[in-house]
Formats: structure tokens, C-alpha cells, sequence
């Protein structure tokens, strides 16, 4: 099981070096789910991820509450609510974390997750570190996985009982709905 999600993930980063990284998930804003929340937890993306940074801008524009993952040595998450300012972050290996107190997570009613790809049954493949699958069962958030187009398997992805399924995934043109 390892050795196939491995392969699976190498075969998208790979084939994501041909992405268009200027494609916007802004459209998600308007869901009703997102429309309806005050605190939502997103992520600042980086390599070929699909691009938040413009995403993430709207949503404290348009007065939601964004919490961001810190990384804790045991590779689970906790959120720090962040108000959008580059100087509040700081740098850990490849990405960038909100700097602060860790604030109540249980507020958090959308959370926006980095997915490498998804099946139509919400089994979503991440980078391979278990932080979101350790994460997402602690919150009662709707989960929308954002990827690009062509990253929504017809064939079911490699999952473990531990892995958390996705409510929902977005392209930059749409948003398919599991539960």
C-alpha cells in the first residue's frame, strides 16, 4: 500500500510541473459552505500545490477567520488564526507557518486541505506526511481538497483505514461534493 500511494504521488508531482500555477480556486468562496462559516482553515501552498496565496486573501477580505496549521513534532497540526500579514509567519523546512498561540480549533467550520489528488469517493492522496489524516478527525469542519484539473480519479486511490476522507474537492472551474 505504501509503495503504490508513493508511486501515485510521484506520478502527479511530476506530471504537475505542467500546471498552470496562475489558475485561482476563488470560486470556492461563493459555496455555500464557505458563504455560511465564520472560521475557516486553509493552507499557504507551496511547489507545484495549487496556488492559496490569492485565495486566502479573499476569504480574510470578505471577514472570515483564518486559521493556518503549525507543524508539531509529532507531525500532527495545530491552527493559529492568521491576519494575512507575510510578517506573521515563519519559515519551517519548505513552507511557512503562522507565528502565535495555538487558538481553539474546534470553531473551525471549513477546512481547505492540500490534496495531491481524489477519487469520487472523497479518499484524498496528500503529501505522504499523515498530518491532515491525523488532523481532520478532530474537527467537525466540511473538508474541500483543492487540485487541478485532471487530478479527480475515476479509479479508486490507495487508502487505509486511517486515512480522513474529503467532503468535497475543488479545480479552478468547479467543486464535486462526496457527502
Amino acid at each position: 500500500m505504501a509503495q503504490s500511494k508513493a508511486q501515485l504521488r510521484s506520478d502527479i508531482r511530476d506530471d504537475r510541473q505542467f500546471k498552470d500555477r496562475q489558475d485561482s480556486w476563488r470560486h470556492i468562496i461563493n459555496s455555500a459552505e464557505i458563504t455560511g462559516a465564520k472560521s475557516i482553515a486553509t493552507y499557504l501552498s507551496y511547489g507545484s500545490e495549487p496556488n492559496t496565496k490569492d485565495l486566502n486573501q479573499q476569504l480574510i477580505k470578505a471577514g472570515k477567520k483564518l486559521f493556518l496549521p503549525r507543524l508539531l513534532p509529532d507531525k500532527d497540526l495545530e491552527w493559529v488564526i492568521w491576519d494575512g500579514r507575510e510578517e506573521s509567519l515563519a519559515r519551517n523546512g519548505k513552507i511557512f507557518e503562522p507565528k502565535g498561540t495555538a487558538a481553539n480549533s474546534s470553531e473551525i467550520e471549513v477546512v481547505i486541505v492540500p490534496t495531491l489528488c481524489a477519487d469520487r469517493s472523497g479518499n484524498r492522496l496528500g503529501q505522504g506526511g499523515g498530518s491532515y489524516d491525523r488532523a481532520l478527525p478532530k474537527l467537525s469542519a466540511w473538508r474541500i481538497g483543492l487540485i487541478y484539473a485532471g487530478e479527480l480519479s475515476n479509479v479508486e486511490i490507495p487508502y487505509e483505514t486511517h486515512d480522513a476522507k474529503l467532503s468535497a474537492i475543488a479545480t479552478p472551474d468547479l467543486i464535486i461534493r462526496f457527502q
